[in-house]
C-alpha cells in the first residue's frame, strides 16, 4: 500500500491580514527576476500523486525569482476558499468541471484566477475486472440494479455490491452518491469511502487473488498501468448522464459515444486573482504550464513502485525539466515578457 510520505506543514488558520501585501511588495526586481522579494504559498491535496505537477510550479516560481514556501496540503473545497481569501496563493490541481460547484462557491472569477490547462484530457468513471465482465456481460454500471449481479461483488456478506469510491470532500463522491440514487442502485450498491490510496490498494489485493471488483478510477493516475483498462479491466457505462448541482443538464458522453457517467477535466492551476493581476509573470506561468497526462502517470507510477519520498519526488521534478529543457525555458522567457 503507497502512502503520502511528504510530511506537509498543516495551512495556518489565517494569513489574510497582510499577506497579500507581503506577497506583492517588490523592491526593483531584476529583469529575469521579476518575483524577487514576493512570497508564494502553494496548496494541494492529500493526494500524495499531485506533488509531483506542485512541484514543476514552485520550481517555475522559484526560477523567476519568487520565494515560494513548503507546500501546504489541505484539502479542495477548503482550498479553493484558502486561496480566494489570500491564505495560499495557488493550487496546481483543479479539476475542472468536476469541482466547478468549490470553484464557484469561493467567489469564482472575482476571487480566482484560472487561464490555461495544466494537464488534459482526464477520464473518471466506474471499472470492474474483465473476468467477471466477459463471463456475465456486464458492460452498464445499471446492470447492478440486479441483486444477482450486484452481489457479484460483494465483500462484506450483506448482498450488495461494494463500490470502492472516494475521499469525503473530493467531489467525486457526491458525484457517485447521486448515480447511486439517480439510477436505482440503493438497494444494491454501497460506495465504500474513505483512504483512496488504502481501499484501491485492498481492491487491487483482491483482484491479484481473483475476485471480482468493483471502482471508480481515473485518469492520470497509476492505477492504470497496474489494473490496465481492456485487459485487466473495463470500463463501465452509466443508464444516462446525471450529474449532481450546477450540471446537472451537462451530457457525460465521450466523442465516441461512451459515456461513463462523469465528464473527461481538466487540471488548472488556479490561484488569488488579486496575487495574480500585481504578479503578471506568474499568471503568465500559470497560462501557458502544460504537462501531459502520460508523463503525470508515469511519474505516479514510479511513486507506487516505492519511489515516493521527498527526494524522490524531487528528482523526478527536475529531470523532467532536464527532458523538457526548451519547453521550459520558453515558459519563463513568455513569464518575464509580461513583467515588462
Amino acid at each position: 500500500m503507497m502512502t503520502a510520505t511528504l510530511r506537509l506543514r498543516p495551512l495556518r488558520a489565517t494569513l489574510a491580514a497582510g499577506l497579500l501585501m507581503a506577497m506583492t511588495a517588490t523592491a526593483a526586481p531584476a529583469a529575469d527576476q521579476p518575483g524577487e522579494g514576493v512570497t508564494v504559498v502553494p496548496l494541494k491535496s492529500s493526494i500524495a500523486e499531485e506533488t509531483f505537477q506542485t512541484l514543476l510550479v514552485m520550481k517555475a516560481l522559484e526560477a523567476l525569482g519568487y520565494e515560494v514556501e513548503p507546500i501546504r496540503e489541505v484539502e479542495y473545497a477548503a482550498a479553493f476558499i484558502a486561496i480566494a481569501n489570500g491564505d495560499g496563493t495557488f493550487m496546481a490541481d483543479h479539476w475542472d468541471p468536476m469541482q466547478v460547484d468549490f470553484f464557484h462557491n469561493a467567489g469564482g472569477d472575482e476571487t480566482l484566477y484560472r487561464e490555461g490547462i495544466y494537464a488534459p484530457q482526464g477520464l473518471q468513471g466506474y471499472m470492474i475486472d474483465k473476468k467477471t465482465a466477459d463471463a456475465h456481460g456486464i458492460t452498464n454500471l445499471g446492470q447492478l440494479k440486479d441483486p444477482e449481479i450486484a452481489a457479484l461483488f460483494d465483500h462484506t456478506g450483506d448482498g450488495k455490491a461494494d463500490l470502492t469510491g472516494c475521499n469525503p470532500g473530493w467531489a467525486c463522491e457526491k458525484v457517485i452518491e447521486h448515480h447511486i440514487d439517480t439510477y436505482g442502485l440503493r438497494d444494491t450498491v454501497t460506495q465504500n469511502s474513505g483512504s483512496y490510496s488504502a481501499i484501491i490498494a485492498d481492491t487491487i489485493t483482491r483482484h491479484q487473488q481473483g475476485e471480482p471488483v468493483l471502482y471508480y478510477g481515473w485518469t492520470p493516475y497509476w492505477i492504470a498501468g497496474v489494473l490496465v483498462p481492456g485487459k485487466d479491466v473495463v470500463w463501465l457505462n452509466v443508464p444516462f448522464s446525471a450529474l449532481p448541482g450546477a450540471r446537472e443538464d451537462v451530457d457525460t458522453a465521450l466523442p465516441d459515444g461512451s459515456n461513463y457517467g462523469f465528464q473527461a477535466n481538466n487540471q488548472r492551476i488556479v490561484a488569488n486573482r488579486a496575487w495574480a493581476e500585481a504578479n503578471p509573470a506568474a499568471a503568465k506561468l500559470f497560462a501557458i504550464m502544460q504537462i501531459s497526462s502520460n508523463d503525470i502517470s508515469a511519474q505516479n507510477f514510479k511513486m507506487r513502485e516505492g519511489e515516493d519520498s521527498e527526494a524522490d519526488i524531487e528528482r523526478h521534478a527536475n529531470a523532467w525539466i532536464a527532458t523538457h529543457q526548451n519547453t521550459w525555458t520558453g515558459w519563463l522567457n513568455e513569464a518575464r515578457a509580461a513583467a515588462e
